[in-house]
């Protein structure tokens, strides 16, 4: 009976090694594509924080002191150079002038009567019948009224200034801001804030900032030996809006901030955009889109590639068509493409699909993709 139930053991485990190595057998080798890695040439992009200002962007301040009678505009209203924007109460101004003018009719008078002293008592003192210290003390008092009425008309000069200070003018066109003082209101120029602000923003300045080892890369991507024929030589740049679309309108970067910023270590350059809609307002954010060339670089595409623990792998043929898990750095992006900084090297062959279920060691029946269907060219 033992000799029965060992006879079926062995039968029952043979069956068993027998089923799997079918199954082994009959397990198909994944044929799956395979890039040729070679180097390349292409222009990516980098995108650097940038803000928006008007070409021209004022804080509309008043000259005098006194209460806003009238506010002609809206926030937000686009006004014309040499418009009113503002009011100020005249009164007091209107009555300083009347109160100059009265000062000079009476300075005129003073002056009047001094000459007339001068011119009787110059045939006098011919005649000896004054002493000529009277003479002199009469010429110089003539002298003093006439001093005094410049005075009095440099008053009422300054009377008219003043007068004309109460209607706040538009310096420039542009659009009007937030309104921070209302109809009633007292404003000074020592006032910690503007009444307003107004940009002219037909044409707009965009800010942006490079760091000390992406300025020497920009320096050295351009031809021309002084900067300003490096910007000359500098391709128009894009500009992408708060809402990653891209404006319509390209950009030049046409000025470099003269030193780097001593905090951050970083300078600023500057890029001038149309703005014929007035799509763009002083105060706006996006990114600028500069573009960098790389030649000889290597480039694999993203779906070739897998990311864990923050780290960027890929699969590489080894010997005996069995793939390799391969780390590589990348050090940006072109289109669907990664740049490689490591990890990989002229020749080597990766996977490009069906990654997801491989293992390190995995046998592949590798399949060489066209070059016409992954041109790496951006």
């Amino acid at each position: 009976m033992k000799t029965i139930m060992a006879l079926m053991a062995s039968l029952l485990i043979f069956s068993c090694n027998s089923k799997q190595e079918k199954t082994e057998v009959s397990a198909p080798t994944p044929t799956l594509p395979v890039l040729n890695i070679t180097p390349e040439s292409v222009t990516t992009y980098q995108e650097y924080p940038a803000s928006i200002e008007g070409i021209e962007s004022l804080e509309i301040r008043p000259q005098i002191s006194g209460i806003l009678d009238q506010v002609y505009i809206d926030e937000g209203q686009f006004v014309k150079a040499g418009s009113p924007l503002f009011k100020i109460n005249e009164a007091s101004f209107r009555a300083a002038l009347n109160n100059a003018e009265a000062s000079l009719h009476a300075a005129q008078g003073t002056m009047i009567n001094a000459d007339l002293e001068v011119e009787k008592l110059t045939p006098l003192f011919q005649n000896k019948v004054v002493s000529e210290f009277q003479l002199k003390a009469a010429k110089t008092s003539s002298q003093i009224a006439e001093a005094n009425v410049e005075q009095a008309k440099a008053n009422i000069s300054a009377a008219k200034i003043n007068l004309g200070y109460t209607i706040i003018k538009a310096p420039v066109s542009g659009f009007a801001g937030r309104l921070q003082r209302k109809r009633g209101s007292l404003v000074s120029p020592t006032d910690t804030e503007p009444i307003t602000q107004l940009s002219d923003v037909h044409n707009v300045h965009v800010y942006f900032s490079l760091t000390e080892k992406e300025f020497v890369t920009f320096k050295d991507q351009y031809s021309g030996q002084t900067l300003v024929e490096k910007l000359n030589n500098l391709p128009p740049v894009t500009l992408s809006l708060a809402n990653n679309k891209i404006y319509s309108e390209k950009g030049r970067v046409d000025a470099i901030d003269g030193q780097f910023d001593k905090n951050t270590g970083a300078i600023t350059l500057r890029a001038n955009f149309s703005n014929p809609q007035g799509l763009l307002r002083a105060g706006n954010t996006g990114k600028i889109q500069l573009g960098l060339y790389n030649s000889d670089v290597l480039l694999v595409p993203q779906s070739a590639t897998m990311e864990t623990q923050d780290k960027m792998f890929v699969f590489v043929l080894a010997d005996s068509n069995k793939v390799k898990k391969q780390p590589i750095t990348i050090f940006g992006r072109s289109g669907d493409k990664y740049l490689v900084k490591e990890g990989l090297k002229a020749g080597d062959r990766v996977v490009t699909d069906g990654i997801v279920s491989l293992a390190e060691g995995t046998t592949i029946n590798p399949k060489t993709t066209p070059d016409k269907a992954v041109s790496l060219k951006n």
